[in-house]
C-alpha cells in the first residue's frame, strides 16, 4: 500500500500540486487521471522520489519515503518497478540484457539466477524465447511488454506505469491494460497507472484519482465514474467520442 498525505509542489512562483492525499492499495490497479498539465506527472515523480514535495509525505507500507534516511531510501527504491512512457529500452542491449539490467545494478545474485528470472518474466508477459532480439526488431506492444518485464524482474512490490498505452493502437492498448491488471492480481503488487486513456479508466480502474489544475477533485472506481456529477470530471470523461456514445 502507498499513502500520500497533503502533497503540495511548486516550481518557483507556480504551484502545481495542492494538498493531495489518497491511498493506493495492494493488489488492485490504481489510476491517476486528468488532462495534460494537471499535475499527474509531477505527482508521479513525487511518489517515486524523483521530486521532493514542498509539503506532505509519501508512505510505502507505513515507511515514510519522503523523510527517509539513505538506507531506507535504497530499500524502498529496490522494491519499485517502473514502466516508462516510451518503454525506455536501451537500443544497444538485447531483450535479455534490458530486462536483466535492474538485477545487474541492484543485486549480486549469480548470473544463472538472473537469466532464470528474465525468462520467468518473459513468460509472464507472453514473450518467451525472444531473449536475443534487439529493441529495433520489436513492435510497440512488444516493447511495452519488455518494459513491464524489466519493471517486475526484481520482484517489485510497487509497479508504476507512466502512460502505458502511449503510441499504441487501440487493440494493443487493451492487451497492455489486461496484462497490467493480470500481473497486479497475480503478483499482488501496488500498481499505480498514470493515464488519460479512457479505455484504461473504464476497463481497469479499480481505484481512480482525478486531478484538475493540480487538485484532487474526485476519487472512486470505474463503476462510479460514468455517473459522476463533478462537472470537470464529466468534461474530461465525455470529451472522448466513444464515451459520448455511451452517455
Amino acid at each position: 500500500m502507498i499513502e500520500i498525505k497533503n502533497i503540495s509542489k511548486s516550481f518557483k512562483d507556480k504551484q502545481v500540486l495542492f494538498n493531495i492525499s489518497g491511498t493506493f492499495e495492494k493488489g488492485r490497479t490504481n489510476l491517476i487521471i486528468g488532462a495534460s498539465g494537471t499535475g499527474k506527472s509531477v505527482l508521479l515523480k513525487c511518489l517515486v522520489g524523483l521530486l521532493e514535495p514542498d509539503v506532505g509525505s509519501v508512505l510505502f507500507d507505513n515507511r515514510n519515503f519522503t523523510n527517509a534516511n539513505k538506507n531506507l531510501t535504497t530499500e524502498i527504491r529496490r522494491e519499485i518497478g517502473m514502466l516508462f512512457q516510451g518503454s525506455a529500452l536501451f537500443d544497444s542491449k538485447n531483450v535479455e540484457e534490458n530486462i536483466k539490467f535492474p538485477l545487474d545494478i541492484l543485486t549480486d545474485i549469480p548470473e544463472n539466477e538472473k537469466i532464470e528470472k528474465v525468462n520467468h518474466c518473459l513468460e509472464l508477459v507472453g514473450l518467451e524465447k525472444i531473449n536475443y532480439k534487439m529493441p529495433s526488431e520489436l513492435s510497440g506492444g512488444m516493447k511495452k511488454r519488455v518494459g513491464i518485464a524489466r519493471a517486475i524482474v526484481n520482484d517489485s512490490k510497487y509497479l508504476f506505469c507512466d502512460e502505458p498505452n502511449s503510441g499504441l493502437d487501440p487493440l494493443t492498448a487493451i492487451k497492455i491494460d489486461d496484462l497490467i491488471l493480470e500481473l497486479t492480481q497475480k503478483l499482488n503488487t501496488t500498481t499505480i497507472v498514470v493515464t488519460h486513456d479512457m479505455n484504461s479508466v473504464v476497463e481497469i480502474g479499480e481505484y481512480i484519482m482525478f486531478l484538475h489544475e493540480g487538485k484532487k477533485l474526485w476519487e472512486g472506481n470505474n463503476k462510479k465514474i460514468l455517473k459522476t456529477k463533478v462537472k470537470e470530471l464529466n468534461d474530461f470523461v465525455f470529451s472522448n467520442k466513444l464515451m459520448k456514445k455511451i452517455k
